[in-house]
């Protein structure tokens, strides 16, 4: 298998990174590369804290990294104190790159005044060892404030990069990125277009937004959104158009709606719903946009460097189009949570609830650890997020479920109203034809936003405390 350094010779004469300059990607990259190896040339490759946040240089010092074997932690430079403080312990780095919250000690100064050399205490983690090298730890988990880190290497990373060029028939990948680097959806766009030769443009979404967009040839690029993004993009009709010319756009990150959905099938955008996590190395599953288009609702088919079974609890495996656990298999599989690398990855069972059509695409119901248990009842918050969202009255909208001594959990919605007139007697009332009436929300509380972090994940917890803070005093 080729190494970092084997695909960036291969990239010396191209011009692939968009809107950056190539040559200085490419130079950055070996310095950095060979002030790691002089630092130890015979002791244990350092840790590494990366939390750069100019994507030319994030993107070099992840690739030296890689090829001087180091362990990297790639990290959000815009956490807090409470999320760096997690990370320090966790990691006890000997170097950081780049710059993050200052009461750390984390500057955006020159890497080299940046390096703190120092022995991992007595007290600290042990690093994990593996044959594969190097380990790459990617962030998860932070929607609820406890950050982990999956362990990956070049190789699982590479694994996923196969997967979607062969289920996509592709010898090239052009990616324009607007996702965040450190996670995973924005880092494996670099690596498809980095390890195939294909062309990256990287732009902030605000950028976007505001209409300054680089020039690429959008019939020949993938680019991945959130749906809130993907929301955002398609209420200006100017980059909705935009989005129309590219070959495909990715959506991931955290479910969809049916109205959102349907108005990108309205406008002919080529939308690809994937389904995939951090431990997989972004998506193992994915509905191509010729399959979106015809009017195909699920997340797709399997890509081929995965295999997707469904179990029930007592982990029967179940025939076609029957709901249970959703359990994976992939060569993309992360190697464990740091520090402990798990020395049979086997099969990764998920929180998610699904089946498989007799075709093989796969069918998101819902997650197990948001099923809510009303009167007995087993409700999943998605089916009622879905039908409230179809009536248009809302923008954002969260269903939990919060402690009743009667019913064991009432339904709650916490939403956005799209006017400031609008009742939750009216949204309920257009309810009544949709859903059962154990599925309609017994408490409404409108907010003016939602916590949701940058790949659109609700933060659950941050909610029921919303909830219970608003019923305590709803006149507040």
């Amino acid at each position: 298998m080729e190494q970092p350094l084997d695909y960036l010779n291969n990239l010396t004469e191209n011009d692939w990174l968009i809107g950056y300059n190539s040559r200085q990607f490419n130079q950055l990259a070996e310095e950095l590369y060979l002030e790691l190896t002089n630092l130890s040339p015979s002791q244990t490759p350092p840790k590494i804290i990366l939390a750069e946040p100019e994507p030319l240089r994030f993107l070099a010092n992840f690739l030296a990294a890689c090829a001087a074997n180091c362990s990297v932690f790639l990290c959000n430079p815009d956490w807090g104190t409470q999320e760096w403080q997690q990370v320090l312990d966790l990691a006890q780095p000997d170097i950081i790159l780049g710059m993050g919250n200052r009461e750390w000690g984390i500057r955006g100064r020159d890497w080299k005044q940046n390096t703190t050399l120092s022995p991992s205490s007595p007290s600290s983690p042990p690093s994990p060892s593996s044959p594969h090298s190097p380990l790459i730890m990617i962030p998860t988990g932070g929607s609820s404030g406890q950050i982990k880190f999956a362990i990956h290497t070049w190789e699982t990373l590479i694994a996923s990069v196969q997967g979607f060029t062969k289920y996509f028939q592709l010898n090239q990948v052009n990616s324009f990125c607007v996702l965040p680097l450190y996670h995973v959806s924005g880092l494996m766009q670099f690596m498809r277009s980095f390890t195939t030769a294909g062309k990256l443009a990287i732009q902030p979404f605000k950028t976007i937004e505001s209409g300054q967009i680089l020039n690429i040839k959008q019939s020949e690029s993938f680019i991945s959104l959130v749906p809130t993004q993907l929301q955002r993009l398609l209420e200006n009709p100017e980059l909705t158009e935009w989005l129309t010319q590219f070959h495909t756009v990715l959506l991931g990150g955290a479910p969809a709606w049916s109205e959102i959905l349907e108005k990108a099938r309205f406008h002919r955008i080529r939308l690809a719903p994937t389904y995939g996590m951090t431990e997989t190395a972004s998506q193992i599953a994915t509905l191509k946009p010729d399959d979106f288009l015809n009017g195909k609702i699920s997340s797709g088919q399997i890509l081929p460097h995965a295999q997707v079974t469904i179990c029930n609890q007592q982990g029967k495996i179940l025939n076609s189009n029957q709901i249970g656990n959703i359990t994976i298999q992939a060569q993309s599989l992360a190697l464990g949570y740091y520090p402990i690398i798990q020395e049979n990855q086997g099969n990764f069972r998920v929180d998610d609830l699904g089946f498989l059509d007799e075709q093989g695409y796969l069918n998101i119901v819902g997650r197990s650890s948001e099923k809510i248990i009303s009167g007995g009842e087993n409700i999943y918050p998605a089916e009622i997020e879905s039908a409230i969202r179809e009536t248009e009255l809302v923008i954002d909208i969260c269903v939990i479920g919060i402690p009743d001594k009667h019913w064991g959990q009432a339904l709650t919605a916490i939403y956005i109203p799209k006017k400031s007139n609008i009742s939750a007697l009216k949204i309920q009332t257009l309810l009544k034809d949709k859903l059962s009436k154990f599925k309609i929300p017994k408490y409404w509380i409108p907010q003016q936003n939602l916590p949701r972090n940058s790949q659109g994940k609700i933060n659950r917890q941050q909610l029921e405390k919303i909830a219970m803070e608003y019923l305590q005093n709803p006149l507040k």
